[in-house]
């Protein structure tokens, strides 16, 4: 029996997940362990994530784990890793993908069905990701935006205590920590309108690139189509030198149809572009060819 150490995040939503491989692994044959590993992200709270230095901050101290060989296995959310992977480790295998779409959850009071996903005017906003920042801009100038940082259930209770009319969240997270909401109004904004950041709602399993035993026991838990889908969302996101700091949405679904969401900076204009991909290999440097006239 193959004994396998996870290393995750010791955040909720990081548990569950490491949790969810836990079990797949368990149903394999494995034997398996949890290490809880603290991370530059979970240590700086006060700060907005474009403010934070580098990128892979949620990441960096896992992926040492695993070169040092403490840890056998990290479970990412897949959004949070950066595009180049670290030098001796690997994505060995992604999850199916839950829903990809953003949730926005309004305080009551803050309700005006008249507007733009019910929100009302000039309402608080809290988020501190740069692509949501963009989208809403682009959607309702109108808002506020403050910045929001925390686990998932801390940031709902920021909103629940009145620092914000209204927040965003990836859907992902809440359904997978199966919370209570029923005390907002949850609008779930459409990915194909409001686009995803690249491989929201999918895991990556990381391994160290030499485990080939524990590599060919993760292809039977790995969804080749979703791999296909999110390489492409992070090539575009790798091709544009982009950590998560940047106002990049890229989405493509099921049936091949890829969305993109872009702009250079806040004060800038949002770009918008869909395709249907026929043709994976080179898809990405089109989108990069079209950001850029």
């Amino acid at each position: 029996m193959k004994k396998v150490v996870i290393g995750s995040r010791g955040s909720d939503l990081a548990l569950w997940q490491a949790h969810f491989v836990e079990a797949e692994l368990k149903k394999l044959g494995c034997e398996v362990e949890i290490n809880i590993i603290k991370t530059q992200g979970d240590k700086i709270q006060h700060l907005s994530f474009d403010k934070l230095e580098g990128k892979g901050f949620f990441t960096k101290e896992i992926e040492d784990a695993l070169l040092s060989k403490t840890i056998d296995l990290a479970v990412h959310s897949h959004k949070d890793l950066e595009t180049t992977p670290p030098e001796g480790l690997m994505i060995a295998c992604v999850s199916e993908r839950a829903n990809p779409a953003d949730i926005l959850l309004i305080n009551k009071n803050a309700v005006d069905n008249n507007e733009k996903w019910s929100v009302k005017k000039n309402a608080i906003v809290g988020t501190s990701s740069a692509r949501r920042k963009s989208q809403v801009l682009a959607y309702r100038s109108d808002v506020q935006i403050n910045d929001l940082r925390g686990n998932v259930p801390t940031r709902i209770q920021k909103l629940r205590d009145g620092n914000y009319d209204a927040i965003l969240l990836a859907k992902a997270g809440v359904d997978r920590l199966e919370l209570d909401l029923s005390d907002f109004l949850e609008v779930v904004l459409d990915p194909e309108e409001f686009v995803p950041a690249p491989a929201q709602g999918v895991l990556g399993l990381q391994i160290r690139n030499e485990d080939k035993e524990l590599f060919d026991i993760l292809q039977k838990m790995n969804f080749p189509d979703v791999q296909k889908r999110i390489e492409l969302e992070r090539k575009v996101l790798n091709l544009l030198d982009g950590g998560c700091q940047l106002p990049l949405g890229v989405y493509c679904d099921e049936n091949h149809h890829l969305f993109v969401s872009f702009a250079k900076g806040l004060e800038n204009k949002r770009i918008a572009l869909d395709y249907k991909v026929n043709e994976f290999e080179g898809m990405a440097e089109k989108v990069i060819a079209d950001l850029n006239q």
